[in-house]
């Protein structure tokens, strides 16, 4: 019982933290701004991305705000006509510039190289950098709330967290998960303050940044080689003395990241490695995060009919972790019934793609998009 205990009080902390960030610390850009009067650069990098930039191209040659506004597209050696969309979408608006990658030099990893492109090709004017992922819609204020954010907050970097569409059973128990961790375990507050590198994080979907603070961490260069590159990006800036900031961005964006269960996999197997690290220390935290999130149900279940008492603790820990995806979802515009009640097994789901991911790594086999990326 006294273990159970500990676990029970620990659940609790960590889902009043969750509260805490959801309603105290988490950034929410304005959905009123007022128009900008700086030149921004939308940097879209594309492969293969055919069927999916129709929607992201017309949001942000939809957008307001944005007297000077330019869209740089560059085509990463694309092979199923994505090039085409783009001219077919953008016509001849003069905002919109195509560029066509280059392959990767040796050291570089091809998401990087093709950011890297982009941003030594937007226009020099430009004092604000907006990347953003063909898998993404904004609305029509977006890019002017969130430069209009980056500038209140005085970061070099701001991580506006899009609204995650779901559409699978796959989608329902995985996706919120990314949202959940950092909610969670992450101090906002503390990781805006704190100069410390190792206490970042972002997501490269939505990704807007002060030029001059980009180019002093070096910008992509910083980050060639690295799976993880929008979080890596965010230490480089820190390493620079900016400071960075992550956002709800459920009203400016949306974001449907995989089609089918064989994309989300491949997706998160390519990357948990990087997140983790060192294996001993992924064993770790999976481990932990099984006890807090996993066994609770288990214990319920199992000890419902010999050990009232423990059986009820045990429900009760499994509520509260319930209920911190509860808040998760409706800090973030997710979604929360009746998803939440199956968190354990998100955390099952999330322990295996872990464990795959360290195991196709080790194998050499991870790639992404026709490219290795171990």
């Amino acid at each position: 019982m006294t273990v159970l205990l500990a676990l029970l009080a620990a659940v609790a902390a960590l889902t009043g933290h969750t509260w805490l960030n959801a309603a105290r610390w988490l950034r929410r850009p304005t959905d009123r701004p007022d128009a900008l009067d700086e030149p921004v650069a939308v940097l879209l990098p594309l492969r293969d991305e055919a069927t999916r930039v129709t929607g992201c191209l017309r949001a942000l040659l939809a957008q307001r705000g944005v007297p000077g506004l330019r869209v740089v597209v560059l085509d990463d050696g694309s092979t199923d006509g994505t090039a085409d969309v783009v001219r077919a979408v953008a016509g001849d608006d003069p905002r919109v510039t195509l560029l066509t990658g280059v392959a990767p030099p040796p050291g570089w990893l091809g998401k990087p190289h093709a950011c890297w492109q982009l941003a030594t090709r937007a226009d020099p004017d430009a004092t604000a950098l907006v990347f953003v992922d063909a898998d993404v819609v904004l609305a029509p204020h977006a890019v002017a709330a969130a430069v209009t954010e980056l500038r209140a907050a005085r970061v070099t970097l701001l991580s506006p967290y899009p609204r995650i569409v779901v559409a699978t059973a796959a989608d329902r128990l995985v996706q919120p998960l990314l949202q959940w961790l950092w909610l969670t375990f992450l101090p906002l507050r503390a990781m805006e303050r704190s100069r410390r590198p190792s206490l970042a994080a972002a997501g490269g979907q939505f990704l807007v940044l002060d030029r001059a603070g980009y180019t002093a961490a070096g910008g992509h260069a910083a980050v060639a080689d690295k799976i993880l590159e929008d979080v890596e990006l965010a230490r480089a800036v820190k390493r620079a003395g900016g400071r960075i900031a992550l956002a709800d961005g459920s009203r400016l964006a949306t974001c449907r990241m995989y089609d089918d269960w064989p994309q989300l996999r491949d997706g998160y197997s390519k990357s948990l490695w990087a997140s983790f690290g060192h294996p001993g220390a992924a064993a770790a935290v999976v481990a932990a995060l099984l006890l807090l999130y996993t066994a609770p149900p288990l214990v319920a279940l199992g000890f419902v009919s010999t050990a009232p008492r423990v059986s009820m603790v045990a429900l009760i820990a499994y509520l509260l972790g319930v209920a911190g995806r509860v808040l998760t979802a409706r800090a973030t515009g997710g979604r929360w019934w009746p998803d939440a009640l199956a968190h354990p097994v998100s955390v099952v789901v999330l322990g295996w793609l872990t464990l795959r991911s360290y195991h196709l790594r080790k194998r050499r086999r991870l790639t992404w998009r026709g490219r290795p990326v171990s």
